[in-house]
């Protein structure tokens, strides 16, 4: 029987959390369903584990990548032999609760709808009630990141959207966002379901834990197209955008100050995201910063790098690392 729902699975060195994921997967109430596993090249035991769930459940299939191509290129493998109708993708270090595709592919058929979107545990993204969005409604949504945020787990797809819409191999950062963004654009209607179905997991040694790089500093690319593009297509998002702009630099520049370069000079990154920042500075984007403290840092960035570093300092976020 040929799977209604594809599950795609990138994996890269999560053998101590696979066990939980595969198992929530193979416990999910909707039965039809096909679980694609792609081994991004692992170092740990992580592709014997997928070979092995491939070996005691047919519904499961192990894909071994050559070398690693990252998160994007895993999805895109997985989402290239995806033979089912919807689709959704699952981290390897998160869970589902074992309703999770049949509560989101019940409620994206009745609603009609081309993607549908669930409420998840682990990560702070503001809840909402229930609801059916328009193409420029979502949009909005996912600027906001509110009711659901710009990640690509927790959702349920039509796959022909995701075929047509891959996600950029050459970003490294924020590429989830451009690939929402990219992908809302495509879309008649988004539906809703606030409940928490979808558990995320703070995976030790992840990005947002070592120093920052070049890979990282892609996402600057990612405010630039996305903001660009908001501007004339989606102009009542494009404050939002804004923002979500200045935060990611932010961000950036805290780990910059906090963990050091991998590679590189610190005071270089800096000034770089200095001036992407500068680049989509607004005062009704900053106006929209949720805590006080991160709109401070982003004024200080935008004046001096030298101003932020004492800044970020100052708050506790550590020195030169």
């Amino acid at each position: 029987m040929e799977p209604v729902i594809s599950v795609v699975v990138p994996v890269y060195n999560g053998a101590g959390y696979l066990e939980a994921c595969f198992a929530s997967l193979a416990a999910q109430t909707y039965r039809r369903i096909e679980v694609i596993a792609v081994d991004d090249a692992s170092t740990d035991k992580s592709g014997a584990l997928c070979d092995r769930w491939a070996e005691k459940d047919p519904r499961f299939q192990a894909v071994h990548l050559p070398e690693n191509r990252g998160p994007s290129g895993a999805r895109n493998e997985g989402v290239r032999r995806a033979k089912g109708e919807y689709l959704s993708f699952v981290d390897a270090d998160d869970f589902a609760e074992p309703q999770l595709l049949e509560r989101m592919y019940r409620r994206l058929t009745e609603a009609g709808a081309d993607v549908c979107a669930c409420g998840a545990e682990g990560i702070r993204i503001k809840d909402g009630p229930p609801g059916v969005f328009s193409r420029e409604e979502a949009v909005r949504c996912l600027a906001r990141s509110q009711p659901f945020g710009f990640v690509p787990w927790g959702k349920l797809y039509r796959t022909s959207l995701v075929k047509d819409c891959p996600f950029d191999e050459g970003i490294f950062y924020s590429e989830d966002l451009l690939f929402l963004y990219q992908l809302f654009q495509r879309v008649e209607k988004v539906c809703y379901l606030p409940d928490r179905l979808y558990h995320y997991v703070c995976r030790e040694g992840g990005q947002m834990q070592s120093g920052i790089n070049r890979r990282k500093c892609t996402a600057l690319a990612v405010n630039d197209r996305i903001c660009e593009d908001a501007a004339l297509r989606f102009p009542e998002a494009e404050t939002d955008f804004r923002q979500t702009a200045l935060e990611a630099c932010r961000c950036l520049a805290v780990l910059a100050v906090k963990k050091g370069a991998l590679e590189g000079r610190l005071w270089d990154y800096l000034k770089l995201l200095q001036g992407n920042l500068r680049r989509h500075f607004s005062w009704k984007a900053l106006a929209r910063c949720p805590r006080k403290k991160d709109a401070a840092a982003i004024l200080a960035l935008s004046v001096s790098a030298a101003a932020f570093w004492g800044l970020a300092a100052a708050m506790g976020k550590g020195g030169q690392g």
